[in-house]
């Protein structure tokens, strides 16, 4: 199993801290995860009053429970009823009054065996992942900072997405989706992507002039994608743009 497929599914533990402990919200944002660029890590909202959090290291693979005696556990090795088995003991630890439960309410496109262990399969590629959170987490950031528009930057553990959505505050009624996605049916590899809507209605795309980077699309899909793994930030940044100008128009 690659890598980001490794990630997705730890990442899991995480959603489900936040089903577990936290109010539920008709968006799911409760499940939904930061990720800090200097710890290199995914995080949960805090879990409780004094600031608990689950997080998902990358550069050491492993779960942390931070609390004011962070605890660790290596990924390395562990079954996914280790790693459940842990949690419930850490939020007992907590004296969380809800016990942690692992109750996905959503399917997603792998899963492991009983048997079957986490392990650390390419260095390179887990240092490629790190990189590319890293770039969607600043492109994203400095898009929305430059077009005034208000979103939290989250990943979102169904499709493992780091996103935003924004409303232009134009008259126009539109808003955008965009970020950064994993390798799937639309782009075998990760990719950048933006998609506008007026209310509830996706925006077609067709009539749209080609932009200087990436595509558009509008079967299925109604946006424009860029393969991430060979743009730098610039070149995410001047997709973003050109794309939201012709949103605008």
């Amino acid at each position: 199993m690659k890598m980001f497929q490794q990630f997705h599914l730890a990442s899991q533990y995480l959603a489900m801290a936040g089903k577990s402990f936290l109010e539920h919200l008709e968006d799911d944002s409760h499940t939904n995860m930061g990720f800090s660029i200097t710890e290199k890590s995914l995080w949960t909202w805090p879990l409780d009053n004094s600031g608990t959090q689950l997080g998902l290291n990358y550069t050491t693979f492993s779960l942390e429970w931070k609390t004011t005696t962070p605890q660790l556990l290596s990924l390395k090795g562990k079954t996914h009823d280790d790693v459940v088995a842990w949690l419930k003991n850490m939020a007992k630890a907590s004296y969380f009054t809800k016990p942690y439960e692992y109750n996905l309410h959503y399917k997603l496109p792998y899963s492991m065996d009983e048997t079957d262990t986490f392990e650390v399969s390419s260095d390179t590629e887990v240092k490629e992942l790190i990189h590319l959170r890293t770039l969607a987490q600043n492109v994203l950031g400095a898009f929305l900072n430059e077009q005034n528009l208000k979103s939290e930057i989250r990943v979102w553990p169904h499709h493992f997405d780091t996103g935003a959505f924004g409303h232009l505050h134009d008259g126009s009624g539109k808003s955008m989706g965009l970020g950064l996605a994993i390798p799937d049916n639309l782009v075998n590899d990760f990719y950048f992507y933006i998609s506008g809507y007026r209310g509830s209605t996706n925006l077609r795309t067709w009539a749209f002039e080609p932009l200087s980077y990436g595509k558009w699309i509008n079967n299925g899909f109604k946006g424009a994608v860029l393969a991430a793994s060979e743009a730098t930030e610039e070149m995410g940044l001047e997709f973003f743009r050109e794309a939201l100008e012709a949103y605008k128009k």
